[in-house]
């Protein structure tokens, strides 16, 4: 059985459920009720979830006075009143959720803890009431919102009027919401029901203990109405994970960091003194040949998004998921730090090692990964925190089940997305920028571009098997395309050239790195001083210039002009050119016959 709430040492020893493997009382709360054989996540009163996340002594309760009624004068078994009052003797609480303000890590937030001994932490009028108030409450103080659920879902004995909490609950969420504050939700063992399908899935970032069942429909209530045998796992939070509902599984251990990292990093605006001032280095003059950038660009031990993350970023919290189908490890993407600053990051992910190139498809992401690109994308809208993509993908994934879960959409979705991000946007073609699958992460303000890297619309031996039939002429092609750094900055493609370190990137990951981050430095420093209104006319004007047809006719023009001038120049070369038998005459000869 699970650890009752309120139990208090000198019970007897406690059974977990998952090893059987029993354990004493104060053995298992010094570990957070973690069981210390097999590391279920125990259950937890509210009042101790509470003592874990936030500062001691800080918690000051709202809403205390707030107790259920019975408005249907429900009975089934027992009245609903005997029910709501021995809920209350049971746990010493007066409702099923506690709700209040604290600090964490000295960051002051609401939080809102379900307690499952309280009649399975259903919700009720009460309930809902409480948890909508702490979103209103949080809303005037302009405070992010943490909520721990552990929920079997609507009250049953509250009829129609528990149902609607879900609509109420909701509806105070999207007005915290749009005021531009955070909201962590904590999914514990177990979330069902009307709390899982309301507020509890709204957060901003979703964080789940490992082994919580969570959903909508309990698996012995699907298995009982549609006789359907559910495979084993159906509703655990590592399978939510692995759909892309859920950013982070995380041990109960780990909750009080990340959260209070979370709380304090999803805020509106950021600084930009932290950003030093320091020239980046330009890049060599004589740029290598297109061919031999292909190669370098592709070349195995080139430091990948990962590497990048690692050496540029003092801290860095992966975020998963586009909560509609699944995760993609093609593309990472999370909040991290550099100079002192917060933003988004968010990256294609080829692999370092085979098994990492062969689960993430050498870089190729599914419209999943697109789409969870897009969903972080306007996390940081929302937070007004600067965007950085690394760019590092032979192109989208081209599969059978990329096309029939939508790449094309994904793509276009995160072109207008970004054409349109009221915030920074900075992009960085660290290895090969291929197509669409590159430039659905390259609508930025500043493209920037490793010296070897290559961006090209499609591959070189793609273009020589299409247009020549011959792969074989892919160094001939390469060329031809101008996928070159040098090339496309000519173009007006890319904005600034990073210089790699003698032989390439791959030969000093650290060298690379440093030159990365003091070209981001200037960018974000760039960026920082123009208003959004600005950088998106900016932003739209630069893309809207690229190709543009009036640029192509004026270059027309010019060029015929230029026919004719050289036309003329030639004509008058000839006429001013002397005949040869003027020559003559003038040197006094003459032809034979002649006088």
């Amino acid at each position: 059985m699970s650890t009752p709430a309120g139990q208090v040492p000198g019970t007897p020893p406690v059974a977990c459920p998952r090893c059987q493997v029993e354990h004493p009382f104060p053995v298992l709360a010094a570990n957070l009720h973690v069981c210390p054989s097999c590391g279920a996540h125990l259950g937890m009163s509210a009042l101790e979830r509470i003592a874990l996340l936030a500062d001691p002594g800080t918690f000051r309760e709202i809403d205390r006075g707030m107790v259920s009624v019975d408005p249907l004068e429900f009975m089934d078994q027992k009245p609903y009143r005997q029910r709501l009052l021995e809920a209350r003797q049971r746990t010493g609480l007066r409702e099923a959720v506690v709700v209040g303000q604290a600090r964490i890590e000295g960051r002051p937030a609401v939080l809102a803890v379900f307690d499952f001994e309280f009649m399975g932490g259903t919700m009720g009028s009460v309930v809902g009431e409480k948890i909508g108030h702490a979103f209103e409450f949080a809303l005037r103080r302009r405070l992010p919102v943490v909520s721990v659920a552990t929920s079997g879902g609507a009250r049953m004995q509250e009829g129609m009027l528990s149902l609607m909490q879900m609509a109420k609950t909701s509806a105070a969420q999207a007005r915290h919401h749009r005021a531009g504050l955070a909201y962590i939700s904590i999914l514990a063992n177990p979330t069902f029901g009307g709390v899982a399908a309301s507020f509890a899935s709204l957060g901003d970032v979703i964080i789940a203990e490992p082994g919580a069942l969570v959903g909508f429909v309990g698996p012995r209530v699907i298995e009982m109405t549609l006789g359907e045998k559910l495979p084993p796992g159906s509703h655990s939070a590592e399978a939510l994970y692995e759909a892309g509902m859920i950013d982070l599984l995380l041990p109960r251990p780990r909750l009080r960091e990340t959260v209070a990292y979370l709380v304090s990093h999803l805020s509106a605006g950021t600084e930009t003194a932290g950003l030093r001032e320091e020239a980046p280095r330009p890049a060599a003059p004589h740029p290598v040949a297109p061919w031999e950038a292909v190669q370098l660009a592709r070349h195995s031990e080139r430091p990948t998004t990962h590497d990048y993350i690692e050496r540029l970023f003092t801290r860095f919290v992966e975020l998963h998921g586009d909560r509609l189908f699944g995760d993609d490890s093609a593309i990472v993407a999370g909040l991290g730090e550099v100079e002192g600053r917060t933003v988004m990051v968010i990256g294609h992910e080829r692999g370092r090692t085979s098994e990492e190139r062969a689960r993430g498809r050498g870089g190729m992401a599914l419209p999943e990964g697109y789409r969870k690109s897009l969903r972080l994308m306007e996390l940081a809208a929302k937070f007004r925190l600067p965007v950085i993509t690394f760019i590092d993908t032979p192109g989208a994934y081209p599969g059978y089940e990329s096309e029939r879960r939508g790449i094309a959409q994904a793509l276009a979705r995160n072109l207008q997305a970004m054409a349109g991000l009221p915030t920074p946007v900075i992009s960085v073609v660290i290895g090969e920028g291929g197509s669409g699958g590159a430039l659905a992460l390259g609508v930025a303000d500043r493209v920037l571009m490793l010296e070897n890297a290559i961006y090209s619309v499609i591959s070189p031996e793609g273009a020589a098997a299409i247009l020549w039939r011959d792969a074989a002429k892919a160094a001939e092609v390469a060329g031809a395309l101008k996928l070159t750094a040098a090339d496309l900055q000519r173009l007006g493609i890319i904005d600034r050239i990073i210089p790699e370190p003698p032989g390439g990137a791959h030969t000093d990951h650290g060298a690379a790195a440093r030159e990365v981050r003091r070209h981001l430095a200037a960018a974000l420093r760039e960026m920082g001083r123009i208003a959004t209104p600005r950088l998106l006319r900016q932003r739209y004007d630069k893309f809207r210039h690229i190709g543009r047809v009036g640029v192509y006719w004026r270059e027309v023009v010019r060029e015929e002009m230029q026919e004719v001038l050289d036309g003329l120049s030639r004509v008058l070369q000839r006429h001013e050119r002397p005949r040869a038998s003027d020559q003559v005459r003038a040197k006094g000869g003459g032809t034979a016959g002649q006088p």
